[in-house]
């Protein structure tokens, strides 16, 4: 059976094509780049995500290669990301780990049913004040959930909560440990401005390995992974699934679907993102169906959820990267560290990692697009900030249920305000001269409307309204209809009852401007069920204004 080019991952269509010498050993450093850079941040959001650092790497290494190797995307660079710390604190905090790795499983499966279901081609219809509403929202969630390792606070039970974190932190200032805070400071700095002494090394990679030397040479008083969560392992477990109960997957249900929204929208706009870098265009149900396999996998061998990660994404990008083989280097990379140097990571201060977090916080808050929307004063901002709010002091799925809703009841809105419906006597139409001398009538025996826009039920209303507003009841009515691209199931409904009330009063309607799919819709409808002839719907104006001339004797003039 031959696989249509929509479900053909990337790598096998370039592969097929051939890699150039020169693009593939760019595509190799690349990859080594990325994979350096992705340790630190693997490692930070696995412990801000509530799990052991050994879990953020085991994702990255699993997910990332899978994604690549088997994405849609040419240069997608996959893995745990900040956008999946508040999901994943809550399930560990309420299920724990085992219920983890089955909300990540079922997402995984529900990811794949998107993608084969080809939701992909929709997902890029998700407004973009909700976009940057919940993004937002999830940075200023990772930014307060660091407070307590960026300043040493060292509390033991924090608050899941927005609010009741930073009245928890508040109440515990005089607990400050300046050595945590000078680390966490120092690293914002190195990993913010490091690119201004060399753009090879990334500086969120030499913040945690000085500060790691700086704590294990002077001994410094400050929480580091060993002291929390002990010694790294160096390999990479067995596959295992822990026992499911049917309770179980009623109670998770609702988590995944959450890990699956959210991972198919972020995994998606991070393409979007890569295919307006390289010039290119990625297969989004391809790029699904990878991402619902690697969170699957990723879930088997103890990992948390993954999806493209724009950052390293544009990192791949900016150093050569053009095809998956970079993505796949990334992985392998991140494996022969975690074999060699896993040891040593054990030594990295937990005030370090949550420097780099809050840089990330910050390069993921969009707050100059956040601005903008703000300065728009358009009613997008009801969206932008209701989503915004919603995802800070409740819940991310919510957030983004509650913001579609509400972005769609606006859309309708500008929709319903679109259509027009225009009443035409005999002299107040300057473009067309509709009525000539040899078919002039008395406009109280014939009246013309024309609609302009959608017949949808958010304007169905207001169409019908129009209509029935008139004094007048003329013998004829021509309803004119070249510029109503759909007529959805209410409006068909407001026509058939405007139709049963010109018929009740004696009045003849004729459709013009109806053209072939619309006519087979009328029937499907069943609008020429003893309510309309087909005898009286026309393709053109004319056609209809003929028909009008033998059912009334013009006047004479």
């Amino acid at each position: 059976m031959k696989i249509s080019k929509e479900f053909t991952p990337k790598f096998f269509t370039l592969a097929k094509e051939g890699f150039t010498k020169k693009q593939l050993t760019k595509d190799i450093i690349s990859g080594i780049v990325v994979g350096v850079v992705a340790l630190p941040l693997a490692i930070a959001f696995a412990i801000a995500s509530g799990v052991s650092p050994e879990k953020g790497l085991i994702t990255a290494v699993i997910a990332g290669f899978a994604i690549s190797a088997f994405g849609g995307s040419r240069v997608q660079i996959g893995g745990p990301t900040g956008a999946f710390i508040i999901i994943v604190f809550g399930i560990v905090a309420q299920h724990g780990v085992d219920g983890l790795i089955i909300a990540t499983f079922m997402a995984g499966f529900i990811i794949i049913g998107l993608g084969l279901a080809k939701v992909g081609n929709y997902l890029k219809f998700i407004p973009y004040p909700l976009i940057v509403g919940f993004t937002s929202g999830i940075a200023v969630i990772i930014f307060s959930s660091q407070i307590n390792d960026f300043f040493g606070l060292n509390i033991e039970k924090i608050p899941g909560d927005f609010i009741g974190k930073w009245r928890i932190y508040f109440s515990h200032t005089g607990n400050l440990n300046w050595y945590a805070f000078a680390i966490a400071a120092g690293t914002v700095l190195v990993a913010k401005y490091f690119y201004k002494i060399s753009n090879k090394i990334p500086g969120s990679l030499v913040a945690i390995v000085l500060s790691a030397l700086l704590v294990w040479l002077l001994d410094i008083p400050v929480e580091t992974i060993e002291s929390k969560f002990g010694a790294i392992p160096n390999s990479i477990p067995m596959p295992h699934f822990p026992n499911i109960r049917l309770e179980t997957i009623q109670a998770l249900i609702q988590p995944a679907f959450a890990i699956a929204l959210l991972g198919a929208i972020e995994s998606l706009l991070s393409a979007v993102v890569a295919d307006g870098m390289i010039g290119g265009k990625h297969r989004p149900n391809m790029e699904l169906v990878a991402q619902g396999g690697a969170n699957i996998l990723s879930s088997l061998f103890g990992g948390i959820p993954a999806t493209g990660a724009i950052a390293r994404t544009a990192v791949n990008v900016k150093n050569g990267g053009r095809t998956p083989v970079a993505g796949i280097t990334h992985a392998i990379v991140l494996l022969l560290i975690m074999l060699v140097l896993a040891p040593y990571a054990k030594l990295i201060p937990l005030s370090s990692l949550a420097g780099i977090l809050v840089v990330v916080s910050y390069n993921m808050s969009e707050w100059r697009q956040f601005r903008s929307i703000i300065k728009s004063k358009s009613i997008d901002i009801l969206v932008l900030v209701t989503t915004f709010l919603l995802t800070v002091i409740f819940d991310l799925i919510i957030a983004i249920e509650i913001g579609i809703v509400l972005a769609s009841f606006i859309f309708m809105k500008r929709m319903s305000d679109s259509l027009s419906v225009k009443n035409f006597t005999l002299n107040n139409d300057a473009d067309e001269e509709l009525f000539n001398e040899s078919l002039s009538y008395n406009s109280k025996e014939i009246m013309l409307y024309e609609i302009s826009g959608p017949l949808f039920f958010g304007a169905a209303q207001q169409f019908q309204d129009e209509l029935s507003s008139a004094n007048i009841r003329p013998k004829i009515i021509i309803i004119r209809m070249r510029y109503v691209p759909f007529i959805d199931t209410t409006g068909y409904q407001r026509l058939k009852e405007l139709l049963k009330t010109f018929k009740a009063d004696g009045t003849k309607v004729l459709l013009s401007g109806v053209q072939e799919e619309l006519r087979k819709d009328l029937a499907k409808n069943g609008m020429f069920d003893k309510i309309l002839s087909e005898s009286v719907v026309f393709q053109t104006i004319d056609e209809a204004l003929n028909f009008a001339g033998t059912l009334l004797p013009a006047e004479k003039v």
